[in-house]
This record gives structure tokens, sequence and C-alpha cells, in this order.
């Protein structure tokens, strides 16, 4: 196969070149709350989009940047690239070429005219991983979905059989609705049936939810650029075995484990599909359902490859997709920033890093850690549980030792953080969420004392 990345050549500060590129900057050092981007790495780009073919096993002939000035409504790019990049497939034997850009239906069909070869849009690569990755039921509906999507799209005179007419039915005469027709109506029936199928899916989660909402467990979300090392991370944190391969979109379904906070509180850590730069929409609402864990969680945990050369541009990505999402990325009660795989620095490199993070406001901090060494793992912890905490209420009780019931309800409602039997009385601490405190006060008889 052969990889296209047909970028547009406009200056950093024009308003186009913000909207088409993210920035390039290494260490995430750009003021937070601002739009403003710059041009991101037109290498780089080409890099991920060879990375995501060879996510589905594709073998790459060659890569090419195709610069151009502006696009084509016809081929996206230029009558001269597209016979270069024509003479290039026949000298290289290329079956299917993948461009690095969303095509509009009428471009892919001319594409593919004019190439003699099967072409593929950035989009349709994706949904290609995500149709690979899909394991669960849930996880396949929403590829089927947003894949039914996108072909719905492409019914626009790109292909051939299309013209076609098939005959009445019954007693009506007349041509009868066209091939066009058929598939459009064939599509949007099933895609119905998809989301009434969903919707019962997301009714499942709630129901879920709201019972992990009844025990004294929050949530805690990882989000993050494909392959920024989250599901490193998160074996790292919870010692579990999920799936991390250096790969694009490793992960696609959602898996929550317990995680074991410092102080011996727990929460639930939840690790996500891997957002990337110019996810498609179709994914973005399709995968609504699984990610709104991230839209409940209490603390996201924002996990970037700090020593990727576009690291602060897939930060902006990252932060647009949030966005999308009714989330607000500059929220620091919430988020945490987490700067992986700082192994792969030598000691000055880290103690620059170091100093970088040092410069950042205190509101918004970033955390240093290598997800495989371990390194920064504590700190990570003890941030996420002081974040934790800040929620909750603590409270001081003194309990009838005599009261089992209500002793064990508090175990199984609260964190208790200190208890002591003193003179046939439980003298507890308790760490208790902001919808359970009025629980606490109300059920015993001493009344608390806020605790500083």
């Amino acid at each position: 196969m052969l990889v296209i990345g047909p970028y547009l050549r406009l200056r950093a500060g024009s308003a186009d070149a913000q909207s088409e590129s993210h920035g390039s900057s290494k260490h995430g050092s750009s003021s937070h709350g601002s739009s403003s981007h710059v041009l991101r790495d037109a290498e780089a780009r080409l890099d991920e989009a060879a990375g995501l073919a060879r996510a589905i096993d594709l073998v790459i002939a060659d890569a090419i940047i195709a610069p151009i000035s502006q696009i084509r409504p016809a081929t996206y790019i230029g009558k001269g690239k597209v016979e270069e990049i024509a003479g290039l497939i026949k000298s290289l034997d290329v079956e299917l070429v993948v461009m690095d850009c969303a095509l509009a239906p009428i471009q892919q069909r001319n594409l593919e005219k004019e190439l003699h070869a099967k072409v593929l849009d950035r989009t349709g690569l994706i949904l290609e991983i995500f149709g690979r990755r899909a394991k669960t039921r849930e996880g396949s509906l929403q590829v089927e979905l947003a894949h039914l999507n996108y072909q719905r799209s492409r019914l626009v005179r790109s292909w051939t059989h299309l013209e076609r007419q098939r005959g009445g039915f019954g007693f009506m005469g007349g041509p009868g609705e066209t091939q066009i027709e058929a598939d459009r109506r064939l599509i949007q029936e099933r895609i119905s049936k998809l989301e009434s199928e969903l919707k019962k899916v997301q009714a499942t989660r709630r129901l879920h939810r709201a019972g992990r909402q009844r025990v004294p467990y929050r949530v805690v979300a990882l989000v993050g650029y494909t392959n920024a090392g989250k599901s490193t991370l998160f074996n790292r944190l919870t010692r579990a075995h999920v799936q991390a391969a250096d790969m694009l979109f490793a992960t696609l379904d959602p898996t929550l484990r317990a995680l074991n906070l410092p102080l011996g509180g727990k929460a639930m850590l939840s690790d996500t599909v891997g957002f990337i730069s110019n996810l498609p929409t179709q994914l973005v609402a399709a995968f609504r359902a699984t990610l709104e864990e991230v839209l409940e969680a209490d603390v996201i945990l924002h996990v970037r490859d700090i020593s990727h050369e576009d690291a602060e541009a897939q930060q902006s990505d990252v932060d647009a997709v949030l966005r999308q999402l009714g989330i607000n990325p500059d929220d620091s009660g919430r988020i945490i920033e987490v700067w992986n795989k700082i192994d792969r620095y030598d000691a000055e490199q880290r103690e620059e890093l170091l100093n970088i993070a040092a410069r950042r406001p205190e509101d918004h901090p970033a955390m240093l850690v290598s997800a495989v060494s371990g390194e920064g793992i504590d700190a990570l912890l003890a941030a996420i549980e002081q974040r934790l905490a800040a929620k909750r209420t603590t409270l001081d009780l003194s309990i009838d030792a005599a009261d089992g019931a209500g002793i064990s309800w508090l175990h199984r409602n609260s964190e208790v953080l200190a208890k002591e039997l003193h003179d046939g009385r439980f003298d507890m601490t308790v760490r208790v969420d902001e919808t359970k405190r009025d629980i606490v006060v109300n059920r015993f008889d001493a009344v608390p004392r806020l605790s500083a």
C-alpha cells in the first residue's frame, strides 16, 4: 500500500493553518485556555498515518508527503500530483492508497479512477482499525454504527451499480426505486436498529454506575492521545494485565479495575479508547456511551507521551475531543496532567523537564511518571487521593460499640480514616461523599465535628 500526506502549505499564524493543524511545542508550555495553535510537523503527521496503516497489518510500499497550495474539488490534490502518484503506484504494484485527509465521496471516486487502485481516507482507515480492535458486543455495535454512518455519506454517485433501477412491487407500475435509494434505506434501517441496541447498552451502563455510586468508590478515568501509554499506566496502577502494545488504538473497549490509594482508600480506574487528531465525528458520536465513563469520572488523568515530538499538538487534540464531550480541559480541580515516558530521557534532559514542570501554574501541575519503570507513580497516587479527598467531607464521630449495624454501614458507605475504642464507644474519623454527609449526620446520635 501507499500512504500519501496531502498537507496544505499554510503560514503557521493564519486562520486556515490554525484550523488545519495543531501545535508542535514538545513540553506543553503554552498557556492554558488558549485556543491558538501552530502547524503540526508534516513528517510527524505522515509517521502517524503510517502507524495507523501498520495497526491493521498493511504492508507499506512507500509513504510520501504531497504538499498542496489548495484543495481541488475533484481530486483533493492537483492533476500533476495525481499523475505522479499514478506512476509510483504502477512501478510499486500498489493495490491500496491511504490519503491522510478526509475525502469527499466524489474525490474518492475520481482518485480511484485516476490511480486504478482502491483509495481509503483517514476516516475510513480509523474505522477499519476500530473494526479490528472491537472485542465486546458494545464495541462491535459502536464500530458498526460509525461505519454505517460513514458508508451512508459515500452513497453519492460513488458506486457504479447505483445507476441501476429495480422493478416495482405488486401491482404498482413504474421504474421502482433506484439501487442507491434501496441501499440508503437498508443502511438507515440497520442504523436505527443499532441505535436502539446501543440505548439498551447505555441503560445498562447507567445501572452499573448507579451501583458504584451506592458504595464509596470514586471513578478515575484515563484519557489521552492514542499510544500515550494509558494501558501501561493502567496496568502499573492496578496491577492488571490489559493489552498494552506499542501501536495506535491498542485499546478500544473500556476496562474498569479497583485502584488502591496510599491511605487505604479505593477508587475505580477506567481505561478508555485513545483520541487522535481529526477523530471522525461518527466515532465520537458512536462511542459516546463508552466515553460516558469519562463524563461521570470524579478525576480525569490526561496521559501525555511527553517524549513525542508533537506532544503539544496531541494535547490540543485531546482537549478538543474533551470539549466535544462537554468537559472543560482546563478544570484543574478535576483533571490531572500526567507526563508519561520520562524514562526515555537521560539525566540532563530529565532535569530540564522537571524545571519546565516546576514553572507551571500551581493550579495546573504536571505529574512526571514512567509507566514502564514505575518512577513517579507514588506521587501520582497521592495526587489522585488528594483530588478525591477535596470532594469529600471529613467527619469525627463517637458511636456506641454495640451499634454493630451502624459501624458496618459506615465501613460500607464511607472511607474510615481512624477508629479507636474508648469506654465502650468508637471514636471514628470518616470521609464521606457530599451526597452521604447528611445521612451520616442524621443517622447517629453523636453530633459530628467537622475536622480541620
